[in-house]
């Protein structure tokens, strides 16, 4: 039996862990919940699932959920804060960490359960996208077993040889015939708009993805594909590509999750309902496959699957994270801090849709133009690479776009 860990129970992947965990009881068992501040669910999934322990983001969401599983009898030990989702990541008792936290948060529990040699099921992005080449030197230093859980990534894991698949971050695409990896995006709500019209975009619209059910957050960056960048970034790192290595190509379906083309000419492609049960079952009990709880596709209900180039005039973010993974480590950090300051900003009303990029632009352009300290590759400097970059777009958002 598998004991698990979940960094963010309470959003969309920690509801599908815990629906693929329900459609195999006897595989696994939850040890402990971490979550932000949705107090109501944690205790409701507390008493669903009564682990041992539940850690909030904050003293006082700790403090309202002791006090409602005290009122049902709740045995589950409450904590909160970064040390103690760390704590949680890499107890002794745990084997397998599903990391789901979204945004930078996610990155000291995630870095936590990596050196404590833990199966990390990787659905925080930005992990990656922060740490990069550290991250991945952890990995190996540390014994650890790397999973994709994001589902492009996860198609593409699925459709390389094992040799691949055992070596994340260390493996030679070259010795496997691999030519490139296609990762596929579906262009989000926005593919067809007019491009003049996409400044009045409103935060509502942003969030309705035709295709799949995410977080106001995520679904933000699908709209702009930045998502789709991050995962650029992520998929460099996981599968050690080159740049000719790697392609985007725009699928509006989302039903070809991503492709792998090799040298004979061969394209593989993962193919499933827009469902991310299926992913994480993958990773949950990989290498043997398990119940997820998804419909196989219907073929003959299938009327189309259609292809696109990218329109980087359209999608301005996703430029800027390609150009970002190939400058180094601290323009992907920066750019990961600039975007989450701009679509907060973005959801709360502050700044247009077309400013999201705006913003990412002017902070890159300032933090590529810094001093040579910022190529630093240890952990600390590149936190403070993440913290000088949100105060620059909180400065700048201030100055330019308020």
């Amino acid at each position: 039996m598998r004991k698990l860990t979940i960094l963010g129970a309470t959003g969309s992947i920690g509801d599908s862990t815990l629906n693929v965990v329900a459609e195999n009881k006897e595989q696994f068992s939850i040890v402990a919940l971490v979550a932000g501040q949705n107090v109501e669910k944690m205790q409701q999934l507390c008493v669903q699932w009564q682990p041992k322990y539940a850690v909030m983001a904050t003293a006082d969401a700790a403090k309202s959920l002791k006090a409602l599983l005290a009122q049902t009898g709740i045995n589950t030990e409450v904590m909160y804060g970064e040390d103690a989702m760390c704590q949680v990541a890499a107890l002794d008792d745990v084997d397998t960490v599903m990391a789901a936290i979204v945004g930078a948060a996610g990155l000291m529990p995630t870095m936590a359960a990596v050196k404590a040699g833990k199966r990390i099921l990787l659905a925080n992005k930005e992990a990656l996208v922060m740490s990069g080449q550290l991250f991945i030197n952890a990995v190996e230093k540390y014994g650890a077993e790397l999973l994709p859980v994001d589902s492009e990534h996860n198609a593409i894991f699925q459709c390389l040889p094992e040799e691949i698949q055992t070596r994340m971050g260390r493996c030679d695409l070259d010795n496997a015939g691999v030519s490139s990896i296609l990762l596929t995006g579906s262009g989000g709500p926005f593919r067809y708009s007019d491009i003049a019209t996409l400044a009045d975009v409103t935060p509502q619209q942003a969030i309705a993805h035709p295709n799949w059910s995410m977080g106001p957050k995520i679904s933000v960056d699908s709209a702009t594909m930045m998502n789709k960048g991050l995962e650029y970034i992520e998929a460099r790192w996981l599968f050690n590509t080159r740049r000719d290595q790697l392609q985007v190509v725009i699928h509006p379906q989302s039903v070809i999750h991503s492709m792998v083309q090799y040298r004979d000419g061969s394209v593989l492609a993962q193919m499933g309902e827009p469902e991310m049960a299926t992913p994480i079952s993958v990773t949950m009990n990989y290498p043997h496959r398990i119940q997820a709880g998804v419909q196989p596709l219907d073929f003959t209900r299938m009327s189309e699957l259609t292809f696109m180039d990218v329109d980087y005039e359209r999608y301005p973010c996703l430029k800027l994270a390609i150009d970002a993974c190939y400058e180094g480590q601290h323009a992907t950090t920066s750019l990961n801090a600039a975007n989450e300051v701009a679509v907060d900003a973005f959801l709360k009303g502050a700044i247009r849709f077309t400013d999201i990029s705006t913003l990412n632009n002017m902070v890159l352009s300032n933090v590529c133009t810094a001093n040579s300290s910022l190529h630093s590759h240890d952990l600390e400097s590149l936190l403070e690479v993440d913290t000088m970059a949100r105060q620059l777009a909180g400065q700048l958002l201030k100055e330019h776009l308020l």
